[in-house]
């Protein structure tokens, strides 16, 4: 469009339909949200642009002048057009998916036992969950993701849920073979770990006092539910964020007689999209109860 810089102020054609619609400047400020004051400026802008009369006083109403009539018929169009476009990109935005994105663990350990109380919660919640193979975040085009972010630092963008804590786990028989209730007796142990996190026994030894350098790497595996069953099946002695094996430890499916220790890890949720913002505040509020999540 050639002579889109010829038009005038958008807002003051937006004051002066409004005015028109309503027959009353009062009545188009506070459709507007703004002051009278501010609605007659803006006519009186548009009036000197356009060299020409648009409102005459009528009562306590006002009414269109011949000029006011002709730019009315021209303008009213365009802008229910404007509006109908806005709505319906906003309906389409409504309508969308909230993607979220997570590790396969994050998704089955610590997202899907939470998933029917969000949904009761947030019963118009439209999400699409994508996920990787592994425990490394999947890269694909996401509105939101979840994973553990060391030191994070929170904004609009990054929101803390939780601080990692990780521990020793334990299968039943293994604990009781071991009769494990001192961090010592993990010297010499072959202590399984996952290739993802190679530092979570050297930090949980540090935490406690005790030296890295004494620990014996044991079998590692790709991902955290590899090293869960193995643990589960009674292969050895894992590694792994309390977060994730909750359900576990309730149900006794594995122990941690050796409790956990805190990171400086907090699983975070990452806002890629902030389109949706009203329903990513209500999810993150969710997602913060931390006496939300059922065990089955």
């Amino acid at each position: 469009m050639k002579d889109i810089a010829q038009l005038p102020s958008l807002n003051a054609l937006r004051a002066f339909v409004a005015v028109a619609n309503e027959g009353s400047i009062n009545a188009a400020a506070q459709q507007l949200h703004v002051t009278h004051g501010a609605v007659s400026r803006q006519i009186k802008l548009l009036e000197g642009e356009l060299g020409t009369a648009l409102l005459e006083k009528q009562g306590r109403s006002v009414k269109l002048t011949h000029a006011g009539q002709q730019l009315y018929h021209g303008c009213q169009p365009a802008f229910q057009a404007i509006a109908d476009s806005c709505r319906q990109l906003r309906q389409q935005q409504q309508d969308k998916p909230l993607v979220l994105a997570c590790s396969g663990s994050i998704l089955a350990r610590w997202l899907i036992p939470r998933l029917q109380q969000l949904q009761q919660a947030l019963p118009d919640l439209n999400l699409q969950l994508i996920t990787s193979a592994g425990d490394d975040n999947p890269q694909q085009q996401a509105d939101l993701s979840l994973t553990f972010i060391d030191h994070p630092q929170a904004g609009e963008r990054l929101i803390p849920l939780e601080q990692e804590r990780i521990g020793p786990i334990l299968a039943p028989e293994l604990v009781r073979q071991l009769d494990l209730h001192n961090v010592q007796q993990l010297v010499g142990q072959p202590l399984l770990h996952t290739y993802s996190r190679q530092q979570a026994w050297p930090e949980w030894a540090q935490r406690n006092h005790l030296s890295a350098q004494v620990l014996s790497m044991g079998q590692g595996f790709p991902h955290l539910s590899h090293l869960l069953e193995a643990v589960t099946a009674g292969l050895g002695i894992g590694i792994a964020p309390e977060q994730l094996i909750r359900a576990d430890l309730q149900h006794n499916r594995l122990l941690a007689p050796l409790g956990f220790v805190s990171t400086s890890a907090w699983l975070c949720l990452q806002v890629h999209n902030p389109a949706q913002r009203q329903l990513i505040e209500k999810l993150v509020q969710q997602l913060s109860c931390k006496d939300q999540a059922p065990v089955s």
